[in-house]
């Protein structure tokens, strides 16, 4: 399946880049108090789970990524039934790219859940929060176990933090807990951001002691940005333990990730 949604080098010189940047802030605030009255009209507050919710997110996620210049480009097939998904992790903006491609829930670190506005429309969206370094995977692994056995789709991103998209780290196995309890598949994804050569666009790495703020002022300068999501083939959770699935999902991943960077 290929899918194209339309920041290239920062472009911070002269007048018409800053006021592009201005107009980016506005609409962003816009819609996202948009996004506040969509979620109060549909009930998502108090029933984040129903079809027409989860349509609802996923046009608003698309809609969001044109808003910001993202150029995404699909590959691969989404499993049309309930699935764990797993992805290399790089950049918040990794959450909005996925949930623009098919309906799904995500478990995110809590620092997200105290974002401005953001952290309220997270969890008006079902999101899961894990605190890093907390010990609950296995609390964690219980409750995504549940969602995937009530039918839905849920997305983790195993490495535990972000990284600059050249390098994968290992995936943490604990939370593959949750597939071999729900037996359902495991599809890998791979995230790449790029610059105009084709190369890992490491600008848009969110990573150390980064904040929102920043990361978000500074990327709304650039004229694009160009992504490439991969679904890799599904990794069956049957007849296999939690390392070994871990394992599968994680070379897959890094499979396509240096077929990316060819």
């Amino acid at each position: 399946m290929n899918d194209s949604v339309s920041v290239s080098p920062y472009e911070g010189s002269g007048l018409w880049p800053q006021l592009r940047r201005m107009f980016r802030v506005a609409r962003i605030v816009l819609y996202l108090l948009w996004g506040f009255v969509l979620a109060f009209l549909l009930g998502a507050f108090w029933s984040p789970y129903r079809p027409v919710v989860l349509a609802a997110k996923q046009r608003w996620c698309r809609r969001f990524l044109g808003i910001l210049g993202v150029e995404l480009t699909v590959t691969g097939s989404p499993v049309d039934a309930p699935v764990f998904l797993v992805s290399n992790h790089v950049s918040w903006l990794d959450i909005p790219l996925i949930a623009s491609q098919r309906h799904l829930y995500f478990l995110s670190k809590a620092e997200v859940g105290d974002w401005p506005l953001i952290g309220t429309l997270a969890r008006a969206m079902g999101t899961l929060f894990i605190k890093r370094g907390s010990g609950e995977s296995g609390r964690k692994a219980l409750e995504i176990a549940d969602r995937l056995k009530r039918g839905h789709t849920v997305l983790v991103f195993p490495e535990g933090t972000t990284t600059d998209g050249t390098s994968l780290r290992r995936f943490f196995p604990q939370l593959f807990d949750a597939p071999l309890m729900a037996d359902v598949p495991v599809q890998p994804l791979a995230v790449r951001y790029l610059d105009d050569s084709g190369a890992p666009d490491a600008a848009m790495a969110f990573i150390g002691d980064d904040e929102f703020h920043h990361h978000l002022w500074a990327m709304l300068l650039r004229n694009r940005i160009r992504v490439r999501l991969h679904f890799c083939e599904p990794v069956s959770a049957q007849g296999t333990d939690r390392k070994e699935l871990c394992e599968a999902a994680h070379g897959k991943v890094a499979e396509q990730l240096t077929v990316d960077s060819g």
